[in-house]
């Protein structure tokens, strides 16, 4: 029995090197999918069918009504007012000049005029032109600032939905990256479990591999499952964003580095606070803030305008002096008219102070955002620095890795190690690599950040990004 057992032993040894070797090879060669979605084709279909963006897209809209409204604050108004009713009216004057054909020239002649219950018309046309007003320019200048503001919020939208497009991507990226490694370890280890049982079953290794191969087949199952399911939301989650059919997304890993020159940090601050959409953004809530408070300033309160107006009164019916009395009145004037408020009960000066005080608080609101842009290009560059020396320090642990996995099967084969150490070599290998292609996003997507930090994250930085992907043309 001991002779059968050396000799199983013996062939086992033999093909050993040729079996686990292939295990290996099919074990992390998972064959990817027949199309790779692209990144720009990603995102042109997000800038469809992205609901944050169609938002936005909406929101800005108002943009160009806005600025409308501020080229018509200073264009010329015309109204016309007509009405009828019933009225009653009674006049009276003294000392008058009369005169009438065929009677002569009579002074100090006293007439009257009585309607009582008559009808009552009125038509009357005016137009106004300001020449100076304050308080209206002061709301022009307000409207033309919430215009801009309406374009950078929606030049903030379109970088933000970007980078949330890029970040679904490459989350989707990682995650079929991470069941692919978890495929090709079940792979391997069942593979590796088959081999131990044969090898227990002529007596040739412990029963304790075969426990090992199976208590590492069923973790991995679990971490597996577990995989699918995060695979599972990030197709969904890029799949919802841009309207594309969830099986047919498959996203590419990093594979280049970044195409563009590296800068140095207080170069990107310095763009930073001079394009960031939301420092921009804050400077201009504080314009706005200041013109409110322009707006009620006591200078402001007064304001000229030509004024052309033109009305006629009619009042028909009986009075005092019989039936048939008719009283028309037509006027016309035209020239210029000012208005000076002269009490107001204190809410002019007391709207100033609020005004005022919203203003000291955007300024101060202002401040508050650029210190935190800053913090956060920072920490985007930082993370781009310590990113490309993590992945190349992973680079090297990769190689490492599969020096190493090759050793400990080399040293199973002879009997120097045992299954549970090729299985470790293994699952370290996989770590290595999985960690890499984590790294390799995080680079990517620190590039991006810091982009849209600087307001500069448009189509040609997210092609500059595509090309770094794998299988890139």
């Amino acid at each position: 029995m001991m002779t059968i057992k050396k000799i199983a032993a013996s062939a086992w040894h033999k093909g050993a090197r040729a079996h686990l070797g292939l295990y290996v090879a099919l074990g992390l060669c998972i064959a990817p999918a027949a199309r790779a979605t692209d990144l720009i084709e990603a995102w042109q279909a997000a800038w469809q069918n992205d609901r944050e963006l169609a938002v936005a897209r909406a929101a800005h809209g108002a943009a160009q009504p806005r600025r409308d409204q501020a080229a018509a604050l200073w264009r010329p108004g015309v109204a016309m007012t007509a009405s009828a009713g019933v009225a009653s009216s009674d006049t009276e004057m003294r000392g008058a000049q009369f005169s009438a054909p065929g009677m002569g020239q009579s002074n100090g002649v006293d007439f009257g005029t009585s309607v009582h219950g008559g009808t009552a018309t009125r038509i009357a046309l005016q137009a106004s032109q300001p020449l100076y007003n304050p308080e209206r320019r002061a709301q022009q200048q307000q409207l033309a600032l919430q215009a801009d503001m309406d374009d950078w919020q929606w030049r903030a939208a379109q970088q933000a939905a970007m980078l949330r497009t890029a970040q679904r991507y490459l989350d989707l990226a990682v995650a079929q990256e991470a069941l692919r490694v978890l495929d090709g370890q079940l792979d391997a280890v069942q593979k590796a479990a088959t081999e131990a049982q044969d090898r227990f079953d002529m007596g040739a290794a412990p029963i304790t591999a075969v426990h090992e191969a199976r208590a590492q087949r069923a973790n991995l199952e679990a971490q597996r499952l577990a995989a699918q399911a995060d695979l599972d939301v990030k197709r969904r989650q890029l799949a919802d964003a841009t309207g594309l059919p969830a099986a047919s997304l498959d996203a590419r890993l990093p594979a280049a580095a970044w195409a563009g020159a590296a800068q140095a940090l207080a170069v990107w601050q310095e763009q930073a606070d001079a394009g960031n959409p939301g420092i921009r953004l804050q400077q201009l809530a504080a314009d706005v803030a200041r013109a409110e408070a322009d707006k009620h300033r006591a200078a402001a309160s007064a304001r000229v305008e030509l004024v052309a107006q033109a009305a006629q009164d009619r009042l028909s019916g009986s009075g005092d002096f019989g039936g048939g009395a008719r009283n028309k009145d037509t006027r016309a004037m035209l020239g210029v008219q000012l208005t000076v408020p002269l009490y107001t009960g204190g809410y002019r000066s007391a709207k100033e102070e609020e005004s005022l005080a919203q203003w000291n608080q955007a300024q101060a609101q202002l401040d508050a955002t650029r210190e935190q842009v800053g913090r956060q290009v920072h920490a985007a560059w930082l993370g781009l620095q310590a990113g490309a020396q993590r992945v190349q320090a992973l680079q090297e642990a990769l190689a490492a890795s599969l020096a190493r996995q090759d050793a400990t099967r080399t040293g199973y084969e002879v009997g120097h190690r045992t299954l549970l150490d090729v299985l470790h070599a293994d699952n370290d290998t996989a770590a290595t690599r999985l960690a890499l292609a984590q790294a390799r996003s995080a680079l990517l997507l620190h590039r991006l950040q810091l982009a849209q930090l600087a307001g500069q994250l448009d189509e040609a930085v997210l092609r500059q990004a595509s090309q770094a992907l794998a299988g890139a043309p």
